[in-house]
């Protein structure tokens, strides 16, 4: 056995994964044991010095981020990475701040996992302490509960909530109206170390350009028409937490030049004010709109732009993690009085998932509060939603297109000026339904004639007549 050879302990309580991670180390050349649970890991690693150690958190006697706190106590130095079967903000957001150098959701592919752990053991040579960097003490928050779904676009997500919440630089959160940009930096600002101090809202696009200055660096007695007082902005009132600028695309050109220095140095003066004032907070800034893209028309500056995305949070349309569907909508019901009890028909629960949701997860709230609303036996079905889903508009703008084009079409038939006989009409129209009709029974009489009841001796005639054979 090689002196140089790296070993891997795998703490992981289902066998056939276990053996399969098992397996894959060693064909990478790596030296591997396992332990079924966690007082079993515990005890292997006061026996034998590992290299990584890969660690589940479901397992059957204590959670595997248990026993990683035991380890950072005792003072066990040695990378993890995290691996489980719930991928929720929570567990990602509590390995970060003990220190997890990574963080797989399964089910995961072999070739994926055998990557992360090369990268963990190349690193591994100076065996840096396992710690986090945030504080102890506080469970993750309410807010982080909220982030919910455990869609694979939702873990990226939860990965870089959680490398965020350890860290105090600045994030940019991007993402379309209702995707939870507001819930996403909530969840930052409350699992950081700035979690005692506020949590401060600016939504810029709310205030007219020429008062946004004033409403974010704060304004001196009569340094305008109507400052009748001084007044502090929101950049003093989150000093110690956090500041979300929320849709800071809006910020005009000359109030960004203002905002560029205070990232940098965290300096400011108010309107009308001479004397430097220094802030200690945490910046978030999040948009709907493609930042560089407003950097390339000239009206968001690049030096700003670049200053703020140091970590960037992309949030999915509620199209990309359908699969959280039904944990949303047991969340959102859960909220109504006697939600809990109302349940969604099955025919409804197809018009959702096929639903494109413009308004994303916001839309499907609203949704379901109305639907709630109207429902009188506790059961919601298609009759409930919203005509745009259960598609009743639909169903309308094509009649409305149809007959647009009905009366089109009879328009030009009577441009000659003498008028065509209806016999002559209906059999133009006709002729054409039974081609759309044919086609969409793929060209079978017998099947179409059973199913729209028509007889089929009179079909056959019909389609003679109209050249349809």
């Amino acid at each position: 056995m090689s002196g140089t050879e790296k070993v891997v302990l795998i703490v992981e309580d289902e066998e056939a994964l276990a053996s399969a991670l098992e397996l894959g180390c060693r064909r990478a050349g790596l030296r591997v044991e396992c332990a079924c649970s966690g007082g079993a890991g515990w005890a292997r690693l006061q026996e034998t010095a590992f290299d990584l150690l890969v660690l589940d958190i479901g397992l059957p006697d204590m959670s595997g981020l248990e026993l990683f706190s035991r380890m950072r106590e005792a003072g066990f130095s040695l990378p993890v990475l995290i691996i489980t079967a719930h991928g929720n903000l929570n567990n990602a957001v509590q390995a970060r701040r003990l220190g997890a150098a990574e963080y797989l959701v399964k089910p995961f592919g072999l070739e994926p996992f055998l990557a992360v752990v090369r990268k963990l053991l190349a690193v591994s040579a100076g065996k840096k302490p396992v710690s986090g960097s945030a504080p102890e003490g506080r469970e993750a928050s309410e807010e982080a509960a909220l982030m919910i779904g455990g869609a694979p676009a939702m873990q990226q997500v939860y990965r870089q909530i959680a490398n965020a919440c350890v860290s105090d630089v600045p994030v940019m959160i991007t993402g379309a109206t209702g995707t939870g940009k507001t819930l996403c930096a909530r969840a930052i600002h409350m699992n950081s170390a700035r979690r005692d101090g506020p949590f401060v809202n600016l939504h810029c696009s709310t205030f007219p350009k020429d008062l946004l200055e004033s409403e974010l660096f704060g304004h001196e007695k009569n340094a305008f028409t109507g400052a009748s007082m001084l007044r502090a902005g929101h950049v003093e009132r989150a000093a110690g937490g956090t500041l979300l600028m929320d849709e800071i695309a809006d910020i005009p050109l000359s109030t960004q030049a203002k905002l560029l220095r205070f990232v940098e140095e965290r300096i400011f003066n108010r309107v009308g004010g001479r004397e430097d004032r220094h802030v200690d907070l945490r910046l978030i800034a999040a948009t709907n709109r493609d930042l560089l893209e407003e950097v390339r028309r000239g009206r968001f500056r690049e030096d700003l732009y670049y200053r703020l995305q140091v970590l960037e949070i992309r949030l999915p349309l509620l199209m990309e993690r359908l699969e959280d569907l039904p944990a949303l909508c047991a969340y959102f019901l859960g909220r109504i009085p006697n939600g809990t009890a109302i349940r969604i028909r099955e025919e409804a629960w197809e018009l959702l998932r096929r639903y494109e949701w413009p308004g994303n997860v916001r839309q499907l709230k609203n949704v379901l509060e109305r639907a709630a609303a109207v429902c009188t036996d506790f059961s919601i079905g298609p009759e409930h939603l919203h005509e745009d889903i259960n598609g009743r508009r639909m169903a309308e703008s094509v009649r409305s297109r149809l007959n647009q084009m009905l009366s089109n079409w009879l328009e030009s038939r009577q441009d000659d000026g003498a008028p065509v006989p209806y016999d002559v009409l209906h059999d133009e129209l006709e002729g054409m339904l039974l081609r759309h009709l044919l086609d969409r029974y793929d060209g079978r009489p017998t099947v179409m004639a059973n199913e729209l009841g028509i007889n089929r001796v009179t079909l056959l005639k019909k389609r003679k007549r109209f050249g349809l054979e």
